[in-house]
């Protein structure tokens, strides 16, 4: 953390690619500068405006430190966790907050859409890395998903992990949506299945949490309570959201599996991610489940 020179009391956050690494995709930092700056121009989402840019080696860029604190409620631990009554505002201001960026015009950000199925192969060959014992059957729910694949609906500003984790709140009120490493332009259901996911996630991190967190939890809204929340500003029939809910536990499984070889090539593996490699096998079977009964 840095202070700006013209305001030495205002803290900024600088942002750098990692050096000796190529800054493209998710380390492409400027990409992300330009997506934060778009927001920022555009008002409808709350986000860290940009104060500089240096496309140097390695690249990096200057943003406002922005107050507030994230907390995923159904898998985060926390000194204090906030209270149920808080958990079940900033989930409800979450999906506005989804709708409104799904509203910003996607042809301003110059990038083509991402098909789902072109996301859906890139998650697979992610999980031809991995040892199949860690996510065993992930190619049963790829086979299943690749072939019911939905039909395309226009494409819209993509985060691409869009949850509570992921924002910042002072109380109840959102102060910025945060960590835009993999944006994109894509399908709308993309992000809003995600959210829905973690209302009930497929996977965890603390087994088990502390009391205080599970209260906190306990305040998160259902899915039917989100999507109303998220159709009051953006209407209309969600099509196929089911084999979007099976993908995103398919996104979720490839994501951690790959987290999760890493992790165990270190002398001292964090436990928290062998947490997580206990659930991906119900995590596959999950998403299974939910596509088999949405037929």
């Amino acid at each position: 953390m840095l202070r700006r020179p013209d305001r030495p009391d205002t803290p900024v956050v600088v942002k750098v690619a990692p050096p000796g690494l190529a800054p493209v995709r998710n380390r492409d930092v400027l990409r992300q500068a330009r997506i934060l700056r778009l927001l920022d121009e555009d008002g409808s989402v709350p986000v860290p405006k940009v104060l500089a840019e240096d496309d140097g080696s390695p690249p990096l860029f200057v943003m406002t430190l922005v107050p507030g604190e994230s907390y995923e409620p159904l898998l985060d631990a926390a000194a204090q966790p906030p209270s149920p009554g808080v958990v079940t505002a900033r989930a409800l201001a979450a999906a506005r907050a989804l709708a409104r960026l799904q509203n910003v015009p996607a042809g301003r950000s110059g990038e083509r859409a991402v098909p789902v199925r072109e996301e859906l192969d890139r998650w697979a060959r992610l999980l031809d890395t991995v040892d199949p014992k860690i996510a065993p059957r992930h190619e049963k729910l790829y086979r299943e998903l690749s072939g019911r694949a939905p039909a395309p609906v226009a494409p819209c500003l993509s985060h691409g992990d869009f949850r509570l984790a992921n924002m910042l709140f002072t109380g109840e009120r959102l102060t910025a949506v945060i960590d835009w490493e993999i944006w994109s332009v894509g399908d709308p259901r993309v992000d809003l299945a995600w959210l829905l996911m973690h209302t009930d996630p497929p996977h965890r991190f603390h087994a088990p949490r502390a009391e205080a967190d599970v209260k906190a939890g306990s305040g998160m809204p259902s899915r039917a309570e989100l999507l109303e929340a998220y159709q009051g500003i953006r209407p209309g029939a969600v099509a196929d959201l089911p084999w979007f809910l099976a993908y995103s536990h398919y996104k979720t499984v490839s994501t951690l599996a790959v987290l999760i070889k890493r992790n165990r090539r270190l002398a001292e593996p964090e436990p928290h991610l062998e947490t997580a490699a206990e659930s991906l096998p119900d995590a596959v079977e999950r998403g299974r489940r939910i596509l088999a009964q949405s037929k």
